[in-house]
């Protein structure tokens, strides 16, 4: 059950008379809380999403990194997320659709955030995997996302977006062996990444489980959440990833590089909606090149993080042999 004190800033931010009932959603990863759904008596809407955010530290993770900088990181990922939802979403539009925000509060323990239920919104389904259509409308959106915030200064943000940024990193890097080659190249391979001469917010956590799908009879196709790790970086790097998260090996192999091209091409039409000053040949030259830089940055950090993940098959070696070979 919520808080006396949560359930007055839900009704105050809704409009609403009384709470009918609440809904479990998800726990936060490594137990900094929890997601519900808010089913409400009058006000302005039906239901709403409290995500509770708690600032104690849980004591647990479940891949083990339980370290006091990872709980920094963390308590970090919410500051920069309430910021986002207060500063930065309103200036999307249905291209790039996510929830709208209701109210975002501190409270005795940590923060809360009341969010646009996006389920009621139309965008109910949710998916593992995905098929040809889907991983283009992802891509779209990343696309619109990126487009929209070319050249934007993240202020309040992370300075340097995702959750597996090299200087968020040491202790991952430290787990690496020094003679990998990974070790060896990946201050080169961030630098890259870094000096991209265009610039963006990235999402940082651009995975399959956090877009929800439209009901069919719905516009726009989808729509993000989860914006604990969006901030500045090179757009590819939330392609890559993205990528990463909804094709297998075999997939990836047969059908990336024309999914790249669906994100390049949905690029160089976004901005020219949204900064017709930009030379979008050099942009979509520079981002195409960047996207082997961006694999072997994310397979850095699963090689510290986890080295017998999934996520580091052949296809992903391959892409950051060819990025190690083009620094």
């Amino acid at each position: 059950m919520l808080a006396p004190e949560s359930a007055k800033i839900v009704l105050a931010a809704t409009d609403a008379k009384q709470i009918r009932s609440e809904e479990p959603i998800q726990s936060l990863w490594s137990g900094y809380g929890k997601i519900v759904r808010v089913h409400l008596k009058g006000g302005s809407v039906g239901t709403a999403i409290v995500k509770q955010v708690q600032t104690v530290h849980p004591g647990s993770q479940p891949r083990g990194w339980n370290t006091d900088l990872s709980h920094q990181r963390k308590l970090r990922s919410y500051q920069v997320e309430a910021c986002w939802y207060r500063d930065w979403s309103s200036r999307l539009g249905n291209e790039a659709r996510v929830a709208n925000v209701f109210s975002i509060d501190s409270t005795a323990d940590g923060h809360l955030f009341v969010l646009e239920d996006l389920d009621a919104a139309g965008f109910s389904q949710r998916h593992t995997s995905l098929d040809d259509r889907s991983v283009r409308d992802g891509l779209t959106w990343l696309a619109n996302f990126h487009a929209r915030f070319i050249n934007a200064s993240p202020q309040g943000l992370w300075p340097e977006g995702t959750y597996w940024h090299l200087a968020t990193r040491p202790d991952e890097l430290k787990a690496i062996e020094v003679s990998h080659p990974l070790f060896q190249h990946a201050h080169a391979i961030d630098t890259r990444l870094r000096d991209t001469s265009y610039p963006t917010l990235v999402h940082g956590d651009a995975k399959v489980a956090n877009f929800c799908f439209a009901d069919p009879q719905n516009d726009p196709p989808l729509a993000a959440v989860d914006f604990q790790y969006v901030g500045g970086g090179c757009g590819m790097k939330d392609v890559a990833y993205f990528l990463g998260s909804c094709l297998r090996e075999e997939e990836c192999q047969d059908r990336a590089a024309e999914m790249v091209d669906h994100y390049l091409d949905r690029l160089d039409l976004a901005c020219r909606s949204f900064h017709p000053e930009i030379d979008t040949i050099k942009l979509v030259d520079e981002y195409r090149a960047m996207y082997p830089l961006a694999w072997a940055d994310f397979h850095r950090f699963l090689l510290g993080w986890c080295p017998s993940h999934g996520k580091l098959h052949r296809y992903s070696q391959e892409m950051t042999e060819l990025a190690i070979a083009n620094l």
